[in-house]
């Protein structure tokens, strides 16, 4: 029966030479391999093909063809090929069994007839029998035949190749199990990717409905609400920049909600927030009144520059008082009052101490000796022959270097300590203490107007903030008026009065410059103070000319004297100008000069023209005392008037143009007789 294996179709792809390599995989034990029996496969020459099964001894089963499909789909394409020395098995076989049928029986099963072949074993074994027949071929066939060693090698690579086949056959078993295992980890991952694909979309759609929603709520919350920054910076945090803006954000929430308020009521939200908002707004009024309270009362301290903190720490967050007059207006006037009071009581403690400072200033004193008419003053002399060293002269009526005053461009006022100084042996005149006490005032009047008007303006008016100015300086203003009384009242300094006068319209032309309105009323009562003594001390010179001795030929020739001429006789006196000319001369000079822009308002024309006549009356009447010589009365006249026109020819101004007209006219009727 083991002859019926032999039989079956022989196809190209059941060729004795396998394709495939030889398997470098190392021997197992498979239970995939059939159990292995000795014995050949021989040709039956009754069947019209035949096959022959090359694991001899190895397996009862036919080998599995090449194209065989593989569980996990793939195909076993490589097969053993034979050495090359080694010859065809078939032909080997053909030869051993005397097969007398052509190679291309093999080639052609379908043509060939089948036949029934008889062989004698003798009692041996297919082996013996072959290894019997091998030794016994013919040489010619030996080419062909394998030799005896050679077929055993060849089996044992057979016996190698199929057991490499077997071992694939495992390994392939394998990986079909780990693709099996694979495939389903596969699906279980699958099925995971599903779910979380699912998820991701749910996830996406909330996503999506929470931005719409926050696109439509989200500025409707922002404008309601309040970050924790803000809420700590105002509750503990320190005054600056940034409480500035907390409370500026605090502001602009706190309107918002009270349009919203007005738009829709019964707003939760609303209504949450709003006593938050209000605790908030409390707390932040506190801490602004102890703040501005501190800084009130460091402007109180003993040599404080009240300037540095007001700049560094009022203006610079001005803002918190308007925060305060804007939610607590009664708190922010009591503080407003009471910062008034407290820079009222700074400016008068300082300027008390600046004025005692320029009174140790030493004047020059004008007294009755320095008015036109009467004779010089005597020179003064020490009391009791005191070491004190005399009282420098001065003249009273060349303005000199008096007049660089108005010129300075120098803004700074004279410091106290300079002032103070008690070894100063140097004389001024009272306009030096009257400007250096008003420019002092002018300044600080404007460096706190403008404090005031930059800390008040966002609640206060312009009328409001002048009068907390005014009141401010107040005190100062009446010390000021009581400066320029004691410097004029027993003066009789015509031209210092009116240099006075010219410092006090410079400070008002200032004030209109820096638009500063509120010492207005302080000017303007100093110019009643000055122009009515500038009056008085015209006045005191024309009764002064009055009291010139000129009655009798002894008083004219002692008038004639003053200028040189001794002689009682009138015909031997001097046609020198007068003494008084002269004093006269310098001082219409000085008048004219500080009175170049004078406008038509001031009444030193007027002046001017009553005291010109009452000297020209002196003149007519000095001029008798020459004799009833017509000429020489004319040439005294001329004398005197040409000397006043050479005294005023460098002074400009109307009121100059004036009066050299005037005494110009003169000289041609005098020339004319």
């Amino acid at each position: 029966m083991w002859l019926d294996r032999l039989t079956g179709p022989v196809t190209p792809s059941g060729s004795l030479t396998p394709s495939r390599p030889y398997s470098p995989s190392p021997r197992k034990n498979s239970n995939l391999a059939a159990p292995q029996r000795p014995g050949l496969s021989v040709y039956n020459p009754a069947r019209s093909s035949s096959s022959l099964d090359l694991s001899a001894n190895t397996s009862t089963t036919s080998l599995v063809p090449s194209t065989r499909a593989v569980t996990n789909g793939s195909s076993l394409r490589f097969e053993q090929r034979p050495p090359p020395d080694v010859p065809d098995p078939l032909k080997v076989l053909r030869s051993i069994l005397g097969s007398a049928e052509d190679d291309s029986a093999v080639d052609k099963p379908k043509k060939r007839k089948s036949r029934t072949v008889n062989i004698d074993f003798q009692g041996r074994s297919l082996e013996e029998y072959a290894q019997q027949t091998l030794s016994t071929v013919e040489p010619t066939n030996l080419s062909v035949a394998a030799p005896g060693p050679n077929a055993t090698e060849n089996r044992q690579k057979y016996q190698d190749f199929h057991t490499s086949i077997v071992d694939c056959d495992q390994v392939l078993q394998n990986v079909e199990t780990y693709l099996t295992n694979f495939k389903a980890e596969l699906g279980q991952v699958s099925a995971e990717i599903e779910n979380l694909q699912a998820r991701s979309i749910q996830l996406n759609a909330k996503l999506d409905n929470r931005r719409n929603v926050e696109k439509l709520l989200g500025p409707a919350v922002e404008e309601v609400s309040l970050s924790p920054i803000t809420v700590r910076s105002i509750a503990d945090g320190p005054i600056d920049d940034n409480f500035i803006k907390a409370l500026h954000e605090v502001e602009a929430r706190s309107l918002l909600i009270d349009a919203k308020e007005k738009e829709a009521d019964n707003v939760r939200a609303l209504q949450d927030l709003k006593p938050l908002l209000d605790d908030l707004k409390s707390k932040a009024i506190e801490r602004i009144r102890d703040y501005v309270v501190a800084q009130i009362k460091a402007l109180r301290s003993p040599n404080i520059n009240a300037q540095v903190i007001q700049q560094q720490t009022l203006l610079k967050y001005k803002d918190l008082y308007a925060f305060l007059a804007r939610h607590h207006s009664i708190l922010a006037d009591e503080i407003a009052q009471a910062y008034v009071n407290t820079m009222k009581w700074y400016y008068t403690s300082n300027f008390s101490r600046y004025q005692q400072a320029l009174s140790s200033l030493k004047l020059h004193i004008f007294d009755q000796h320095d008015l036109l008419g009467p004779e010089v003053a005597p020179a003064r002399r020490t009391v009791l022959g005191a070491s004190k060293p005399n009282v420098p002269p001065h003249d009273s009526f060349n303005l000199g270097k008096r007049e660089d005053v108005l010129k300075s461009k120098t803004d700074n006022a004279l410091p106290a300590y300079l002032a103070e100084d008690s070894k100063s042996t140097h004389y001024h005149y009272m306009e030096i203490p009257f400007r250096n006490f008003n420019l002092a005032l002018i300044d600080n009047v404007s460096a706190e107007y403008s404090v005031c008007t930059e800390l008040f303006s966002a609640t206060s008016s312009y009328q409001q903030i002048s009068k907390r100015v005014t009141e401010i300086f107040e005190p100062t203003f009446a010390m000021g008026h009581a400066l320029t009384k004691q410097l004029i009242d027993t003066s009789n300094d015509g031209p210092g009065v009116l240099l006075c006068v010219r410092l006090n319209q410079h400070s008002a032309f200032e004030l209109q410059r820096r638009k500063v309105p509120v010492a207005d009323n302080y000017i303007n009562y100093t110019n009643i103070l000055l122009w009515p003594r500038f009056q008085m001390i015209m006045d005191l010179h024309i009764e002064s000319l009055k009291k010139v001795p000129v009655s009798t030929a002894r008083g004219a020739a002692a008038a004639f004297s003053l200028v040189g001429g001794s002689s009682p006789d009138p015909s031997r006196s001097s046609l020198a100008p007068h003494v008084v000319t002269q004093q006269f001369g310098q001082f219409l000079h000085s008048i004219l000069a500080l009175s170049a822009e004078a406008g038509d308002d001031e009444p030193i024309s007027k002046s001017l023209g009553r005291l010109r006549s009452e000297y020209e009356t002196l003149m007519g009447k000095l001029s008798k005392g020459a004799g009833n010589d017509a000429g020489k009365k004319s040439k005294f006249l001329y004398n005197n008037y040409s000397l006043i026109l050479t005294i005023i020819s460098d002074t400009k101004g109307r009121l100059a143009e004036e009066q050299k007209e005037h005494f110009g006219v003169l000289l041609k009727d005098l020339k004319a007789r």
